[in-house]
């Protein structure tokens, strides 16, 4: 299903898909709202986020991020864009790791291939993928 926030004006806004979601310290944190505060900064063309496993809060937050031209990916930048992301979804959904890629894993339709980011993330090996774009 979708999942949708309310703001204080009482519109609805549709955050993305509830099985696209990481849990963090017991909290349920949908990629598309960590993944929508990224590309509301200005220096983010887009962003995709998955879950690492961790010891201690069972998954952390790590983001890819494409830039829009004319940003470098910058270590002052990675500490902006960390309390942007606090500033607009709270410290829990803050990056543990961003990382600056040229392009994304996606499927011809454009959904990003968070599958492929974090297998290899971690080293294994991505599968199948066919349905990749070129």
């Amino acid at each position: 299903g979708d999942s949708a926030r309310m703001d204080e004006d009482g519109y609805v806004w549709v955050i993305g898909r509830i099985d696209d979601v990481i849990k963090v310290s017991g909290y349920r944190l949908g990629t598309a709202e960590i993944e929508s505060a990224l590309v509301s900064h200005p220096a983010v063309a887009e962003a995709a986020a998955i879950g690492m496993p961790d010891e201690l809060r069972g998954n952390v937050i790590w983001v890819y991020c494409i830039l829009r031209t004319g940003y470098e990916g910058t270590d002052k930048l990675i500490d902006e864009l960390k309390e942007h992301v606090r500033h607009e979804t709270g410290p829990i959904a803050v990056p543990s790791k961003i990382e600056f890629v040229d392009s994304l894993p996606k499927t011809r339709s454009g959904k990003i291939m968070r599958r492929v980011l974090k297998a290899r993330a971690q080293g294994k090996d991505v599968g199948d993928i066919s349905t990749l774009e070129a």
